[in-house]
């Protein structure tokens, strides 16, 4: 009873986030912001009223569609592409300064978990950016493709260096985990054509349905077996979770029929319920006690996350984007959370992580998410790209518009013509405005 009592005052937080957001004046808030902080609050180390143990599970599921709906988003034609290119260039450049960086902090005896922390500097949090940009209209056109882009390596590239280097296992035994996962997602992504695209199209009109839902659950039970066959191989669930997503978007792709009501759903499930529940269960699971006596970790962490994973976007992007748009992307890329809950939780187990350090990291990442989109919104805002009125309140966590956060995300994701899907624009062009 008492993990339904925990859940009971984490749905209760949920329901009431978006009253909140609405009574505070000025910009809107996003709901991930006050989801987080209302975690703190009830937790255990804020009033008591709830803990993590009794709504783990549904906390773990919530992280996996996190990253299930930043898959679906993942179009491989934009890692192609000049985004993409783009992209890796500044995950690249990102990874030889956290190598600096955590060599310097190691030889002052600030830190012991090289690899861990190293990778943690180069992730970006693109399954929280999304309903956040979405809400405020920065998905859209070009920027959008280019914020999809380094999103996405900012998740997958550390998603497979976790499965790679912090398993525990060798790295053969680590390779042969990964190829094992990754060849049973691309049988998966053969079934719609063992099936036929007729019965898949009869399948999904059939699954519309208020009753049946027949393509949502199968959607739950391909995020499912991707994370369980992940932890079974010994690799991090959320690879299992994104991967779930990039096979969830190669069975809608091509197939002649509507997906927008699918994409509804899947918005409705994961950001109506289990994604708040990862989001309040993280700031619940956040030792603000350690971080108030060694606050300094903290702040190095969240100037590091700037440092190394957000100001290579000035360079990068130079020739295609204006500098407001890349100041906007700086601070998007250096905003992270999910991925540094995995890396100190793996940090911790393996002991090479210190305490102090684990929950600084992940006060880092939840001051990002605080702090870094507010500032990328204002930017834009200041630009005249995002709207200042009262239809631009920012909810962090709605589902607006056909196909929810998923479908406009989606939309932004898909190369402008064949020109740039098929990477001839090798410098782009600087969009208007």
């Amino acid at each position: 009873m008492q993990g339904l009592e925990s859940l009971l005052v984490v749905t209760l937080v949920a329901a009431l986030t978006p009253m909140i957001v609405a009574a505070i004046p000025g910009p809107g808030i996003p709901q991930v912001v006050i989801l987080i902080l209302a975690g703190i609050l009830i937790g255990p180390h804020g009033l008591g009223l709830a803990d993590t143990t009794g709504i783990q599970l549904l906390s773990n599921v919530g992280l996996g569609f996190l990253f299930l709906l930043a898959g679906y988003e993942l179009d491989l034609r934009l890692l192609r592409a000049h985004p993409g290119r783009l992209a890796i260039t500044g995950w690249l450049i990102s990874a030889v300064i956290a190598v600096g960086a955590v060599a310097i902090l190691g030889s002052l005896g600030f830190l012991r978990a090289f690899v861990p922390i190293g990778l943690a500097l180069t992730t970006t949090a693109l399954g929280t950016l999304l309903p956040i940009l979405h809400d405020h209209h920065m998905l859209s056109g070009d920027f959008g493709r280019y914020v999809l882009a380094a999103g996405a390596v900012g998740e997958l590239f550390p998603i497979v260096a976790i499965s790679l280097f912090l398993t525990g296992r060798g790295e053969f035994v680590a390779i042969a985990s990964i190829l094992a996962v990754g060849v049973i997602a691309i049988l998966l992504t053969l079934v719609p054509r063992i099936i036929g695209p007729a019965r898949v199209r009869a399948v999904i009109r059939q699954g519309r349905r208020a009753t049946s839902q027949t393509t949502l659950r199968w959607s739950i039970v391909l995020l499912l077996l991707l994370l369980v066959a992940a932890q079974r191989f010994g690799l991090d669930v959320v690879l299992g979770a994104m991967l779930a997503g990039m096979v969830l978007r190669s069975w809608t792709h091509g197939i002649d029929i509507d997906v927008t009501p699918l994409e509804g759903k899947l918005d409705a499930v994961g950001y109506g319920f289990f994604i708040p529940v990862f989001f309040v269960a993280s700031g619940m699971g956040l030792d603000v006690q350690s971080i108030a006596q060694n606050p300094l970790r903290l702040l190095v962490f969240f100037v590091l996350l700037l440092v190394v994973r957000g100001l290579p976007s000035l360079l990068v992007y130079r020739r295609a984007l204006p500098l407001r748009q890349r100041a906007e992307m700086t601070f998007i890329t250096a905003t992270t959370m999910p991925l540094l809950i995995a890396l100190a939780a793996i940090g911790l187990s393996t002991g090479v992580m210190i305490p102090a350090n684990a929950a600084a990291l992940v006060g880092a990442g939840v001051l990002s998410v605080l702090v870094y989109p507010l500032i990328a919104i204002a930017l834009a805002r200041r630009g005249g790209t995002v709207p200042a009125g009262p239809d631009a309140v920012a909810t962090g966590l709605d589902v607006t518009g056909a196909g929810g956060v998923v479908g406009a995300a989606r939309a932004a994701g898909e190369p402008s013509d064949a020109h740039e899907a098929d990477g001839a624009d090798d410098h782009g062009a600087p969009p208007a405005g």
